[in-house]
């Protein structure tokens, strides 16, 4: 756990391949050492229609989903790293969003199927 879920404005991918916006997520939630690799879950979603503020302005915003149990300093903590990694990415004209979610530990539900 979390299921970390890059949504991004379409014209970005030209200047920044998805999956490094994948890997600084991910590193962001292993520096907040509430995960470990194997726990991370990554996906990326690009919009090719989008307005912002009624404009076609770019974004990028990543949902962390978590289950619950986890103090406000720690989800404010992993909320941080994963928004100053994408500052990193020094793009311009851009929105930057991160959210974290509770997933309710009683109604969650995993199954891993795996080939014989």
């Amino acid at each position: 756990m979390p299921h970390c879920i890059v949504e991004f404005s379409q014209n970005l991918a030209q200047e920044l391949p998805p999956m490094d916006l994948l890997e600084a997520v991910r590193d962001a939630a292993i520096a907040s050492n509430l995960f470990t690799q194997e726990d991370i879950k990554l996906r990326a979603m690009p919009y090719k229609s989008f307005l912002t503020a009624g404009k076609e302005d770019a974004f990028i915003h990543v949902t962390l989903r978590m289950l619950s149990g986890r103090t406000e300093a720690q989800k404010q903590q992993v909320s941080q790293l994963v928004l100053d990694a994408l500052i990193e990415f020094s793009l311009k004209d851009v929105s930057f969003t991160v959210e974290v979610c509770d997933m309710d530990r009683e109604t969650y539900s995993k199954k891993v199927v795996l080939s014989s």
